[in-house]
């Protein structure tokens, strides 16, 4: 998982997505153990970070179950995986930061 997790974010990186953040979920009742949430610079970034991860990590065996894409967020699902790649503004709008961490945090 964590190699996985590393390649993810590596790709992200390297194709100039900023302030990335993993979030462990596992152990917690949520849709899946690992959430990634990266800034996209402007609408065709996320959609060009999107294709690059497709590329990338589909040879490789990684399973895309779901991607929605909008001009200000592109959700990708990989079942155990949940990658975010959101404009600043929605970030800062939606901040699943904040709802990640207090989830996880809650007990129960």
């Amino acid at each position: 998982m964590q190699n996985r997790i590393n390649q993810i974010t590596q790709i992200l990186d390297a194709k100039k997505a900023e302030d990335i953040e993993v979030i462990d979920m596992s152990g917690r009742d949520y849709i899946a153990k690992f959430v990634i949430i990266a800034t996209t610079l402007n609408p065709r970034h996320g959609s060009s970070l999107k294709d690059e991860l497709s590329n990338t990590l589909k040879p490789l065996g990684e399973k895309f179950l779901g991607t929605e894409e909008s001009d200000e967020w592109v959700v990708i699902d990989l079942g155990d995986i949940l990658i975010h790649l959101m404009s600043q503004n929605y970030r800062a709008k939606y901040n699943i930061e904040e709802f990640l961490n207090e989830l996880k945090n809650t007990k129960g």
